[in-house]
């Protein structure tokens, strides 16, 4: 009974499980079966020219050698410390500026006005951090910088923008918020717009001014879905991205205190030195942390807000 009852659903829903099909086979196939690939980071992996399944039969079991290989070096600390502090940073600043960015566009009454700002802040969304790491070193350039000239005109000295690490945590954190904006804020404007019009009237008929109903309508509707987006952001908060690190500073030796995260680390250490093993151990090390602080998120939202939770 149970199988014609489950046949029977997949009958009923078959349009919906169609238009599903090809999400759910990009997820088999380039996510679950590459999990099956992590047994490299327990292996001396090496390269058999009978293919990849022969490799991993001949390389031999190392345990967590190459975990401990990893957390013994100096790099441990410092690409666990980038990679959480950005990623935190970049969390903060995306969702203040993107909800505020969302209440600005909700309140304008001219609406072709609102597309041409979306448009406009959506650009840089589309733009690859290859191309836009040409613009940056076309401000930044030590010889012919744009930034270099004005600043020579009025009267100040050069900086060697890719040799001087302190100034690029805030480059960074410009870059990121500039790139997402008009992405991040889309969900929150579509949140903003359908509010009920009826809070606002019943607000305005206490008195309250502009400030006092965006605080006290505005920002409680749309807690249910920062919560929701948080929790997702959270779960890749130990994934960097590896364009806005590599790409924009150029790969510049001189800036790796400031410039390797997680992802960087693994290309370098992959391309340098060759070391799948090793390589593939930081790469569990970021989904295990990343996979826990998602279930760590969701539990303190579900304690707090049940209605928010995912699972």
């Amino acid at each position: 009974m149970k199988k014609k009852g489950f046949l029977k659903n997949v009958w009923q829903y078959k349009a919906l499980i169609l238009m599903a099909l090809p999400g759910a086979i990009w997820f088999v196939f380039f996510f679950y079966i590459p999990v099956l690939a992590n047994v490299v980071a327990f292996k001396d992996f090496h390269i058999s020219p009978d293919g990849f399944f022969a490799s991993l039969k001949e390389s031999p079991w190392v345990g967590f050698d190459n975990f401990k290989f990893l957390f013994a070096s100096n790099d441990a600390w410092l690409i666990t410390k980038n990679t959480l502090l950005y990623n935190i940073v970049f969390l903060a600043f995306n969702l203040f500026f993107a909800i505020a960015f969302a209440i600005i566009m909700s309140e304008l009454r001219n609406k072709k006005l609102v597309k041409v700002y979306h448009t406009m802040s959506l650009l840089p969304y589309f733009l690859s951090w290859v191309v836009i790491s040409y613009f940056v070193y076309a401000f930044l350039s030590p010889d012919k910088g744009i930034v270099n000239q004005w600043i020579n005109n009025m009267g100040g000295q050069s900086i060697n923008w890719y040799a001087d690490p302190k100034w690029w945590p805030f480059i960074f954190v410009f870059m990121n918020v500039w790139k997402s904006l008009g992405y991040n804020s889309i969900i929150y404007y579509a949140s903003v717009v359908g509010i009920d019009q009826s809070y606002y009237e019943a607000a305005m008929v206490d008195g309250a001014n502009k400030w006092q109903q965006i605080r006290n309508v505005t920002l409680p509707q749309l807690l249910p879905m920062v919560s929701v987006l948080l929790i997702l952001n959270i779960g890749g908060i130990f994934r960097a991205d590896f364009g806005l690190f590599y790409q924009v500073p150029r790969n510049s030796g001189a800036l790796y205190q400031v410039t390797t995260v997680l992802d960087t680390y693994i290309y370098n250490g992959l391309t340098a030195t060759g070391d799948f093993g090793m390589t593939a151990a930081a790469g569990l090390y970021q989904s295990v942390v990343g996979a826990l602080l998602l279930l760590f998120a969701n539990l303190v939202v579900r304690k707090l807000e049940p209605d928010s939770a995912l699972f």
